[in-house]
């Protein structure tokens, strides 16, 4: 989970803060040392420690915080708001081309997922109504070209290439041409991994800048390497002038260092984060949002958005409507569990959900509870047309239970569990259902709608 030690640290050391009625100098201070080592130990960059917690320490001490009767919420807003401005403050977009066609170069040291990133990026454009094209401009790596061949094909994204005896800059060249010929209105450069110290390779990609003039240079940057992918950016900057960053697998990585210095060194925001291996798995950096997931405070913009992406909003509706009718059966149950499942795994829509306390999560499989999900998902399976549709014939009969059991290769409890949770949701639905009505009160009280 990404900031997990970090956010953790964080807050813990502002829990402590909201707990005292009154806050003095010293606990500013003390508070202060602490997110500081919370800091350095998440990788982030020594100089933007130091600025970060000046910055904080000076308006905690210089707003009235210490004479507010919520100085605990004002220091989390203070944190928040540094946060996010370290980080860049608002998204940063992608720049399209006003002339029709734009082109995006992505660069970056060897192993950094730049080819699947291509593909991530690729997808992602296609379904905002583009017409991206692939271009395999490695042809250094073995079987790279037909790595991205296979991801162009598995995307349904056309991939130009020209093999492995022409020179990058010319293939560049040339697929510019293709894609006018061709009506995409997208290029995405796939370059070959380069260290920032090989002049040579260095001088390749100034020269395919030089030739295409591409809209946007995003530099792919592996988030587990640390400080050493902001070391990496500022080279690459240098000498490229990189429009943007891409953090990939930031998923995997606990710290988030990389997440927190390469905007305040490079000057350059990062755009995207790949935040797992699915194509799909690629989303658009916003940076108030990720302070609030690393303070606690969820993200909930992130997660609406998600759901609308991941749901068909006339299944959706139907499915609403169903389990809010006396008709909710084994089938809605199984399909409210796919939805689901779209959303994503469990341990990043955790970090979305407000005021969850990541320390009562600790030591707490979240894979378990796909698991779980995977076991109901094969014990409805096992139930024939009629049990799905008339629940009763399975809860009243043992024979029944065995025989599903059976071939969902689970136990009678196990399949007992189904049926109660199945009938839980079907009483919270009810109740649900109840609230909807004009003026009826509930455990909410007189609901709104």
């Amino acid at each position: 989970m990404a900031f997990e030690g970090l956010s953790s640290k964080l807050q813990d050391t502002i829990r402590k803060l909201k707990g005292k009625g009154k806050l003095s100098e010293k606990d500013i201070k003390d508070a202060m040392r602490e997110v500081k080592l919370a800091l350095l130990e998440a990788d982030v960059n020594y100089k933007v420690v130091k600025d970060f917690v000046k910055n904080v320490s000076e308006k905690c001490l210089g707003n009235g915080v210490l004479q507010s009767l919520t100085p605990g919420q004002q220091v989390i807003k203070i944190v928040n708001d540094e946060l996010t401005s370290l980080m860049g403050n608002s998204e940063s977009k992608l720049e399209f081309s006003t002339s029709g066609l734009t082109v995006i170069m992505l660069v970056g040291l060897q192993g950094a997922g730049k080819t699947t990133m291509g593909g991530k990026l690729a997808l992602s454009l296609k379904r905002k109504n583009k017409k991206p094209l692939l271009v395999a401009c490695d042809v250094y790596r073995p079987a790279a070209i037909k790595q991205l061949q296979v991801v162009g094909k598995q995307i349904e994204v056309p991939v130009f290439t020209m093999g492995d005896k022409v020179s990058p800059v010319d293939i560049a060249k040339a697929s510019i041409d293709f894609a006018r010929e061709n009506g995409n209105n997208v290029v995405i450069l796939d370059t070959a991994g380069r260290l920032h110290i090989d002049e040579n390779l260095m001088e390749e990609l100034q020269n395919m800048k030089l030739s295409v003039k591409p809209d946007e240079i995003m530099l792919v940057v592996d988030s587990m390497t640390g400080q050493d992918a902001v070391n990496v950016a500022d080279s690459f900057n240098s000498q490229l002038d990189i429009t943007g960053v891409i953090l990939t697998k930031l998923d995997g990585d606990t710290r988030g260092g990389a997440a927190l210095s390469i905007k305040a060194i490079t000057g350059k925001p990062i755009k995207f984060v790949g935040s797992g291996e699915k194509m799909n798995d690629l989303e658009v950096f916003y940076p108030d949002r990720m302070a609030s997931r690393i303070l606690g405070m969820g993200d909930v913009l992130s997660l609406i958005e998600k759901a609308q992406d991941s749901f068909d909003e006339n299944e959706a509706k139907e499915l609403s409507n169903r389990m809010l009718s006396q008709e909710f059966n084994f089938d809605d149950y199984l399909a409210s569990m796919q939805q689901m499942k779209k959303l994503g795994p469990l341990n990043k829509i955790v970090e979305m959900i407000p005021g969850l306390n990541k320390k009562e999560l600790q030591g707490v499989d979240l894979s378990q509870g796909e698991k779980q999900m995977g076991k109901s998902e094969a014990i409805i399976k096992s139930m024939t047309a009629a049990e799905r549709k008339h629940p009763n014939l399975v809860s009243g009969s043992s024979s029944r239970k065995k025989r599903i059991a059976n071939g969902s290769g689970t136990l009678v409890q196990q399949v007992n569990k189904v049926i109660k949770d199945f009938e839980m949701m079907k009483k919270f639905m009810k109740q649900a259902k109840g609230f909807q009505k004009p003026g009826k009160k509930g455990m909410f009280g007189k609901m709104p709608f």
